[in-house]
């Protein structure tokens, strides 16, 4: 409830910002203070020899990669391809290869899955990030003939690659290994962890809705106001099927194939968010659409499926 809370503020408070000022000019920083913030005290947990877990498990990390890289893209090309808009298509398409999230350790701990095998899975599918960009690329290559707009290479999302490697992996992940050796800052964080995300969350929002080129969505608002429906009914679409599938395909018995489920059922909304940002010159800030909706429908579908497990 707490988290829905943040989201509503942080949006309606950025936008509202946006609307009654000159609003923000998008920079680099945003997504560093999204990976030190988010994503750099969720690697913590991960050690070097977890990464034996990888041959020991080996079936369930080709499952997770089967349902992440390969079932959820064609759902959300399937869904995208009936939206009729290029923008929407993409955002729904990049929430399908952006596994996780910062809530996906929270809701493996609390259904009693393998914690040390959901940190693995969340290392790897960072270091994936790369991967899901990569697909994104070929998806609009592909996909933009059909809505009859063009993607131009020296547009694409290719060349943002290198810069949201580095500032969400690399800088993370090296931060969090020097932190690890200063204890009460460690521990610090990890106190107050809660706090920080949701703290973090509300100003990568605030940040993000508040910027001059999210106002353009008013005037999807004043000429195409059903896009903001078809995005919604997309969205839910997809968590639909995605849920039904992850839990036909996942032995919820396992404690491993619990935390893999998790890693399917949650997507990275923050972090599409970012990378969505980003990008929204290149594919139309209808992008954006589907991962506002994301929060609505991801959140309380979370909730739900743990109190499901719990009983």
């Amino acid at each position: 409830m707490q988290l829905i809370i943040v989201v509503i503020l942080g949006t309606i408070l950025g936008f509202l910002y946006g609307a009654y000022t000159d609003g923000f000019i998008f920079s680099t920083n945003i997504c560093l203070f999204a990976g030190l913030t988010l994503i750099m005290p969720s690697l913590f947990h991960f050690q070097i020899k977890d990464i034996q877990l990888v041959w020991h498990y080996k079936e369930i990390l080709f499952k997770g990669f089967l349902v992440n890289f390969v079932v959820l893209p064609l759902i959300a090309v399937l869904i995208g391809y009936f939206t009729n808009d290029f923008g929407i298509s993409a955002g729904l398409f990049l929430l399908s290869v952006l596994s996780g999230g910062g809530m996906v350790m929270h809701w493996i701990k609390k259904s009693n899955a393998d914690t040390s095998f959901g940190f693995l899975l969340l290392f790897i599918n960072l270091v994936a990030i790369s991967l899901s960009l990569w697909m994104l690329h070929i998806f609009a290559m592909y996909a933009a003939p059909h809505f009859g707009v063009s993607y131009e290479s020296d547009i694409s999302i290719s060349r943002f690659t290198n810069a949201v490697v580095e500032l969400l992996i690399v800088i993370p992940f090296i931060v969090s290994r020097v932190v690890l050796y200063i204890k009460p800052l460690q521990e610090w964080i990890q106190t107050y962890r809660k706090y920080i995300s949701h703290l973090s969350i509300f100003i990568i929002l605030f940040y993000l809705f508040g910027l001059q080129s999210s106002q353009l969505l008013v005037e999807i608002y004043d000429f195409e106001p059903e896009l903001f429906a078809v995005a919604l009914v997309a969205v839910i679409g997809f968590y639909m099927l995605n849920y039904l599938f992850s839990q036909w395909i996942y032995n919820l018995d396992s404690p491993q194939e619990r935390a893999a489920f998790w890693h399917s059922i949650t997507r990275y909304i923050t972090l599409g968010l970012v990378i969505s940002t980003f990008s929204s010159a290149t594919f139309g800030v209808s992008m954006l659409l589907p991962i506002m909706f994301a929060y609505i429908v991801q959140i309380p579908l979370s909730v739900y499926i743990g109190h499901l497990n719990n009983r």
